[in-house]
Protein backbone atom coordinates (compact mmCIF):
# COMPACT_ATOMS: atom_id res chain seq x y z
CA UNK A 1 0.00 0.00 0.00
CA UNK A 2 2.97 2.38 0.42
CA UNK A 3 4.38 1.50 -2.77
CA UNK A 4 0.67 2.32 -4.71
CA UNK A 5 0.90 5.82 -2.33
CA UNK A 6 4.47 6.53 -3.66
CA UNK A 7 3.56 6.13 -7.35
CA UNK A 8 0.10 7.95 -6.59
CA UNK A 9 1.67 10.54 -5.12
CA UNK A 10 4.78 11.06 -7.45
CA UNK A 11 2.30 11.09 -10.19
CA UNK A 12 0.76 14.02 -8.79
CA UNK A 13 3.76 15.74 -8.76
CA UNK A 14 4.65 15.29 -12.16
CA UNK A 15 1.02 15.21 -13.75
CA UNK A 16 -0.06 18.69 -12.03
CA UNK A 17 2.70 21.36 -14.03
CA UNK A 18 1.59 19.20 -17.03
CA UNK A 19 -1.69 19.97 -16.77
CA UNK A 20 -0.89 24.08 -15.41
CA UNK A 21 1.04 24.85 -18.69
CA UNK A 22 -1.34 22.66 -20.91
CA UNK A 23 -4.06 24.32 -19.81
CA UNK A 24 -2.03 27.79 -20.73
CA UNK A 25 -1.03 26.37 -24.48
CA UNK A 26 -5.65 25.65 -24.76
CA UNK A 27 -6.10 29.31 -23.94
CA UNK A 28 -3.50 30.81 -26.31
CA UNK A 29 -4.35 28.15 -29.58
CA UNK A 30 -8.00 28.72 -28.60
CA UNK A 31 -7.59 32.19 -29.13
CA UNK A 32 -5.63 31.63 -32.38
CA UNK A 33 -2.12 32.05 -31.37
CA UNK A 34 0.21 28.92 -31.09
CA UNK A 35 2.80 29.20 -28.31
CA UNK A 36 5.79 26.94 -28.20
CA UNK A 37 8.06 28.91 -25.94
CA UNK A 38 5.85 26.94 -23.23
CA UNK A 39 9.05 25.90 -22.13
CA UNK A 40 10.62 29.03 -21.86
CA UNK A 41 8.14 30.85 -19.80
CA UNK A 42 8.52 27.51 -17.26
CA UNK A 43 11.94 28.50 -17.22
CA UNK A 44 11.68 32.22 -16.59
CA UNK A 45 9.43 31.80 -13.91
CA UNK A 46 11.00 28.88 -11.84
CA UNK A 47 14.36 30.99 -12.08
CA UNK A 48 12.02 34.07 -10.30
CA UNK A 49 10.28 32.48 -8.13
CA UNK A 50 13.15 30.06 -7.17
CA UNK A 51 15.59 32.77 -6.70
CA UNK A 52 13.01 34.93 -4.25
CA UNK A 53 12.25 31.61 -2.20
CA UNK A 54 16.04 31.09 -2.22
CA UNK A 55 16.79 35.09 -1.07
CA UNK A 56 13.45 35.25 1.58
CA UNK A 57 13.51 32.05 3.20
CA UNK A 58 15.93 33.24 5.90
CA UNK A 59 12.72 35.95 6.74
CA UNK A 60 9.94 33.95 6.41
CA UNK A 61 8.90 30.37 5.63
CA UNK A 62 5.86 27.88 5.36
CA UNK A 63 3.23 28.35 2.87
CA UNK A 64 3.15 32.02 2.54
CA UNK A 65 6.92 32.61 1.34
CA UNK A 66 5.54 29.69 -1.94
CA UNK A 67 2.22 31.90 -2.53
CA UNK A 68 4.66 34.63 -2.54
CA UNK A 69 6.58 32.45 -4.96
CA UNK A 70 3.64 31.68 -7.15
CA UNK A 71 2.33 35.26 -7.34
CA UNK A 72 6.02 36.07 -8.59
CA UNK A 73 6.15 33.18 -11.53
CA UNK A 74 3.04 34.27 -12.28
CA UNK A 75 3.69 37.53 -12.90
CA UNK A 76 7.34 36.98 -14.89
CA UNK A 77 5.41 34.26 -17.24
CA UNK A 78 2.57 37.03 -17.58
CA UNK A 79 5.46 39.62 -18.60
CA UNK A 80 7.59 36.95 -20.85
CA UNK A 81 4.89 36.04 -22.58
CA UNK A 82 4.17 39.68 -24.00
CA UNK A 83 7.44 39.87 -26.11
CA UNK A 84 5.63 36.59 -27.85
CA UNK A 85 2.26 38.08 -27.97
CA UNK A 86 3.96 41.28 -29.25
CA UNK A 87 5.68 39.67 -32.38
CA UNK A 88 2.69 37.38 -33.36
CA UNK A 89 -0.16 39.46 -33.04
CA UNK A 90 1.04 42.97 -33.98
CA UNK A 91 4.14 42.49 -35.98
CA UNK A 92 2.44 39.40 -37.65
CA UNK A 93 5.77 36.84 -37.54
CA UNK A 94 6.18 33.49 -37.88
CA UNK A 95 4.75 32.31 -34.51
CA UNK A 96 7.00 29.30 -34.55
CA UNK A 97 10.44 31.37 -34.97
CA UNK A 98 8.94 33.55 -32.28
CA UNK A 99 8.54 30.70 -29.57
CA UNK A 100 11.62 29.09 -30.97
CA UNK A 101 13.32 32.41 -29.88
CA UNK A 102 12.22 32.28 -26.52
CA UNK A 103 12.92 29.02 -25.73
CA UNK A 104 16.67 30.03 -26.68
CA UNK A 105 16.51 32.93 -24.74
CA UNK A 106 15.42 31.94 -21.43
CA UNK A 107 17.65 29.06 -20.39
CA UNK A 108 20.97 31.53 -21.47
CA UNK A 109 19.47 34.62 -19.60
CA UNK A 110 18.76 32.48 -16.44
CA UNK A 111 22.03 31.15 -16.87
CA UNK A 112 24.15 34.28 -17.00
CA UNK A 113 21.81 36.16 -14.52
CA UNK A 114 22.39 32.93 -11.73
CA UNK A 115 25.97 32.84 -12.11
CA UNK A 116 26.06 36.81 -12.03
CA UNK A 117 24.04 37.42 -8.56
CA UNK A 118 25.21 33.79 -7.17
CA UNK A 119 28.55 33.83 -5.01
CA UNK A 120 31.42 32.25 -7.00
CA UNK A 121 29.65 32.44 -10.06
CA UNK A 122 27.21 29.26 -9.34
CA UNK A 123 24.92 28.29 -11.86
CA UNK A 124 22.38 26.36 -9.55
CA UNK A 125 19.94 28.26 -7.10
CA UNK A 126 19.47 26.20 -3.72
CA UNK A 127 16.61 26.47 -1.28
CA UNK A 128 14.97 24.63 1.28
CA UNK A 129 11.85 22.30 0.35
CA UNK A 130 9.80 23.37 3.28
CA UNK A 131 6.61 23.47 2.04
CA UNK A 132 5.53 19.73 2.22
CA UNK A 133 2.01 19.17 4.09
CA UNK A 134 2.33 16.39 6.17
CA UNK A 135 -1.01 16.15 6.40
CA UNK A 136 -4.22 17.97 6.00
CA UNK A 137 -6.25 18.42 8.81
CA UNK A 138 -8.94 15.55 9.60
CA UNK A 139 -9.12 15.03 5.65
CA UNK A 140 -5.71 13.37 5.78
CA UNK A 141 -7.01 11.22 8.85
CA UNK A 142 -9.78 9.29 5.99
CA UNK A 143 -8.75 5.43 5.20
CA UNK A 144 -6.96 5.20 1.80
CA UNK A 145 -8.07 8.71 0.49
CA UNK A 146 -6.57 10.38 3.24
CA UNK A 147 -3.12 8.71 2.34
CA UNK A 148 -3.39 9.52 -1.99
CA UNK A 149 -4.63 12.93 -2.09
CA UNK A 150 -3.85 15.10 1.66
CA UNK A 151 -0.93 13.34 3.24
CA UNK A 152 3.06 14.52 1.93
CA UNK A 153 0.93 17.13 -0.23
CA UNK A 154 1.53 20.78 -1.48
CA UNK A 155 -0.68 23.54 -2.00
CA UNK A 156 -0.13 23.17 -5.54
CA UNK A 157 -1.26 20.12 -6.73
CA UNK A 158 -4.39 21.55 -5.15
CA UNK A 159 -3.87 24.69 -6.69
CA UNK A 160 -3.36 22.94 -10.51
CA UNK A 161 -7.25 21.43 -9.92
CA UNK A 162 -8.41 25.10 -8.92
CA UNK A 163 -7.24 25.35 -11.97
CA UNK A 164 -8.82 23.27 -13.94
CA UNK A 165 -12.00 24.28 -13.09
CA UNK A 166 -11.58 27.67 -13.30
CA UNK A 167 -10.85 26.94 -16.91
CA UNK A 168 -13.59 24.65 -17.73
CA UNK A 169 -15.80 27.17 -16.46
CA UNK A 170 -14.32 30.34 -17.93
CA UNK A 171 -13.66 28.74 -21.93
CA UNK A 172 -17.31 27.31 -21.43
CA UNK A 173 -19.52 29.42 -19.37
CA UNK A 174 -18.50 32.58 -19.77
CA UNK A 175 -18.71 35.39 -22.39
CA UNK A 176 -14.90 35.61 -22.30
CA UNK A 177 -14.48 32.18 -23.43
CA UNK A 178 -16.89 32.15 -26.15
CA UNK A 179 -14.94 35.66 -27.34
CA UNK A 180 -11.84 33.47 -27.40
CA UNK A 181 -13.22 30.43 -29.28
CA UNK A 182 -14.74 32.56 -31.93
CA UNK A 183 -11.04 34.38 -32.25
CA UNK A 184 -9.68 30.84 -32.67
CA UNK A 185 -11.54 29.35 -34.96
CA UNK A 186 -13.30 32.57 -37.15
CA UNK A 187 -11.30 35.71 -35.99
CA UNK A 188 -13.36 37.79 -39.24
CA UNK A 189 -16.77 36.37 -38.15
CA UNK A 190 -16.02 37.28 -34.36
CA UNK A 191 -14.53 41.06 -35.75
CA UNK A 192 -17.64 41.41 -37.65
CA UNK A 193 -19.83 41.31 -34.44
CA UNK A 194 -17.73 43.94 -32.74
CA UNK A 195 -14.73 41.72 -30.81
CA UNK A 196 -11.64 42.84 -30.84
CA UNK A 197 -9.75 39.33 -32.17
CA UNK A 198 -6.13 41.41 -30.80
CA UNK A 199 -7.04 42.30 -27.75
CA UNK A 200 -8.64 38.50 -27.12
CA UNK A 201 -5.69 37.40 -28.31
CA UNK A 202 -3.27 39.39 -26.24
CA UNK A 203 -5.24 37.74 -23.33
CA UNK A 204 -4.90 34.15 -24.49
CA UNK A 205 -1.00 34.82 -24.89
CA UNK A 206 -0.90 36.64 -21.50
CA UNK A 207 -2.69 33.91 -19.34
CA UNK A 208 -0.63 31.27 -21.01
CA UNK A 209 2.22 32.84 -19.93
CA UNK A 210 0.61 32.76 -16.37
CA UNK A 211 0.20 29.55 -16.38
CA UNK A 212 3.65 28.33 -17.97
CA UNK A 213 5.26 30.67 -14.84
CA UNK A 214 3.07 28.92 -12.48
CA UNK A 215 3.88 25.62 -13.94
CA UNK A 216 7.58 25.94 -14.23
CA UNK A 217 7.63 26.57 -9.77
CA UNK A 218 5.13 23.76 -9.50
CA UNK A 219 7.53 21.41 -11.46
CA UNK A 220 10.62 22.22 -9.57
CA UNK A 221 9.08 22.90 -5.37
CA UNK A 222 8.00 18.82 -4.88
CA UNK A 223 10.33 17.44 -7.31
CA UNK A 224 14.04 19.09 -6.58
CA UNK A 225 15.93 21.68 -3.78
CA UNK A 226 17.47 23.10 -6.79
CA UNK A 227 17.03 25.10 -9.60
CA UNK A 228 19.66 24.08 -12.65
CA UNK A 229 17.85 26.69 -15.16
CA UNK A 230 15.99 23.63 -17.00
CA UNK A 231 12.46 21.83 -16.73
CA UNK A 232 13.51 18.87 -18.56
CA UNK A 233 11.84 19.68 -21.65
CA UNK A 234 8.27 19.99 -19.59
CA UNK A 235 7.11 22.93 -22.00
CA UNK A 236 6.97 20.51 -24.97
CA UNK A 237 5.91 17.69 -23.13
CA UNK A 238 2.64 20.08 -22.34
CA UNK A 239 2.01 20.82 -25.96
CA UNK A 240 2.16 16.81 -26.40
CA UNK A 241 -0.50 16.85 -23.60
CA UNK A 242 -2.28 19.45 -25.14
CA UNK A 243 -2.59 18.08 -28.78
CA UNK A 244 -3.22 14.70 -27.09
CA UNK A 245 -6.30 15.89 -25.07
CA UNK A 246 -7.77 17.58 -28.32
CA UNK A 247 -6.94 21.44 -26.65
CA UNK A 248 -10.47 20.23 -24.51
CA UNK A 249 -9.62 21.02 -20.48
CA UNK A 250 -10.96 17.55 -18.89
CA UNK A 251 -9.06 15.52 -21.81
CA UNK A 252 -6.07 17.64 -21.09
CA UNK A 253 -6.63 16.14 -17.44
CA UNK A 254 -6.49 12.50 -18.76
CA UNK A 255 -3.46 13.23 -20.84
CA UNK A 256 -1.39 15.03 -17.96
CA UNK A 257 -2.44 11.84 -15.14
CA UNK A 258 -0.76 9.26 -18.21
CA UNK A 259 2.26 11.25 -19.09
CA UNK A 260 2.75 11.79 -15.68
CA UNK A 261 2.57 8.19 -14.70
CA UNK A 262 4.92 7.74 -17.49
CA UNK A 263 7.18 10.19 -15.84
CA UNK A 264 7.09 8.31 -12.56
CA UNK A 265 7.79 4.57 -14.04
CA UNK A 266 10.46 6.84 -15.51
CA UNK A 267 12.15 8.24 -12.23
CA UNK A 268 11.07 5.83 -9.59
CA UNK A 269 11.33 2.47 -11.29
CA UNK A 270 13.94 1.47 -8.49
CA UNK A 271 11.41 1.51 -5.58
CA UNK A 272 8.73 -0.67 -7.81
CA UNK A 273 9.55 -4.15 -7.14
CA UNK A 274 8.49 -5.79 -10.24
CA UNK A 275 10.62 -2.73 -12.39
CA UNK A 276 13.70 -2.37 -9.58
CA UNK A 277 14.37 -6.66 -9.72
CA UNK A 278 14.16 -6.17 -14.13
CA UNK A 279 17.36 -6.66 -16.29
CA UNK A 280 16.37 -3.70 -18.39
CA UNK A 281 18.68 -0.93 -18.15
CA UNK A 282 18.12 2.46 -16.26
CA UNK A 283 18.13 4.75 -19.64
CA UNK A 284 15.33 2.55 -21.06
CA UNK A 285 13.20 3.93 -18.17
CA UNK A 286 14.48 7.36 -18.48
CA UNK A 287 13.38 6.85 -22.70
CA UNK A 288 9.53 5.92 -21.30
CA UNK A 289 7.60 9.35 -21.21
CA UNK A 290 9.28 10.62 -25.02
CA UNK A 291 8.78 7.36 -26.63
CA UNK A 292 5.19 7.18 -25.09
CA UNK A 293 4.78 10.76 -26.80
CA UNK A 294 6.11 9.79 -30.07
CA UNK A 295 3.26 6.84 -30.01
CA UNK A 296 0.51 8.70 -28.49
CA UNK A 297 1.00 11.19 -31.28
CA UNK A 298 1.24 9.30 -34.08
CA UNK A 299 -1.74 7.17 -33.55
CA UNK A 300 -3.90 10.49 -32.34
CA UNK A 301 -2.66 12.91 -34.53
CA UNK A 302 -4.72 12.19 -37.48
CA UNK A 303 -8.04 12.78 -35.09
CA UNK A 304 -6.80 16.00 -33.85
CA UNK A 305 -9.05 19.17 -34.31
CA UNK A 306 -6.90 22.18 -34.04
CA UNK A 307 -8.54 25.52 -34.01
CA UNK A 308 -8.70 26.77 -37.74
CA UNK A 309 -7.09 29.63 -37.55
CA UNK A 310 -4.07 28.96 -34.84
CA UNK A 311 -0.94 29.66 -35.70
CA UNK A 312 -2.34 32.09 -38.69
CA UNK A 313 -1.95 35.88 -37.84
CA UNK A 314 -5.14 37.75 -38.02
CA UNK A 315 -5.29 40.89 -40.64
CA UNK A 316 -8.31 43.00 -40.00
CA UNK A 317 -7.92 44.87 -43.71
CA UNK A 318 -7.90 41.00 -45.45
CA UNK A 319 -11.31 39.16 -45.91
Amino acid sequence: MNILFLVFQQTMFFSIPLLIVALGGVFTERGGVTNIALDGMMIMGAFTGIFFINQMEGHMSGQFLLILAILISTLTGMVFSLLHAYASINMKSDQIISGTALNMFAPAFAIFTARMIQPNGVQQIQFENTFRIHSVPVLGDIPIIGGLFFQNAYITTYLGLIILIASVIVLYKTRFGLRLRACGEHPHAADSVGINVYRMRYAGVIISGALAGLGGLVFVIPTSTNFNETVAGYGFLALAVMIFGQWKPMRVLFAAFFFGLMKTIASAYSVIPLLATSAIPSDIYKMIPFVATLIVLAFSSKASQAPRAVAVPYDKGSR
